[in-house]
């Protein structure tokens, strides 16, 4: 296996991919990018009146997050990327052909995620956590971390699992 030059943080709206995702990134020194920055206005105005996106509404968005990740790698500055992904074709375009592109699905139970979506503000509403879980397709190769631990105790599992430290 390669070294790792990135990690995909990935799972439901909710779930904590973007806290996990910055304390991650600190404790790595390695940057940090938000996949919901990179969503087009039309998709934020589609997930805020509560319609899930289509595959053509994600295409655009996901080749532009790859050639983010592709810059880092080709630019030798590790990334920590905190994006939904929840397809497995989704994650194949993300990673493309780049190498050591590594995957940590945060994961929990549903009642603990929708407790954390109505106590935030986001564009993203809860009526739409079950299309979400609907379309999550379990990955096989990515470090699992279950949501229900203290952040830093997550950081410590994903270290330790991709041998970071």
């Amino acid at each position: 296996m390669s070294s790792t030059t990135s990690v995909i943080v990935m799972g439901v709206s909710g779930s904590g991919k973007t806290t996990l995702g910055i304390a991650l990134a600190a404790r790595l020194s390695w940057n940090f990018a938000d996949a919901d920055d990179f969503h087009p206005e039309a998709n934020v105005q589609k997930m805020a009146r509560g319609e899930p996106l289509t595959d053509a509404d994600r295409a655009p968005w996901l080749a532009t997050l790859h050639g983010v990740l592709a810059r880092h790698v080709a630019e030798n500055r590790p990334l920590v990327l905190a994006c939904s992904a929840l397809k497995e074709r989704y994650r194949e375009t993300l990673r493309g052909d780049l190498d050591g592109v590594r995957l940590v699905h945060v994961h929990g139970s549903r009642d603990l995620i929708e407790a954390r979506m109505r106590a935030r503000e986001h564009f993203m509403p809860p009526s739409l956590l079950d299309s979400q879980f609907a379309a999550l397709e379990m990955p096989t190769d990515a470090t699992v971390v279950d949501i229900a631990r203290p952040v830093a105790e997550e950081v410590e599992v994903v270290v330790q699992a991709l041998e970071l430290a």
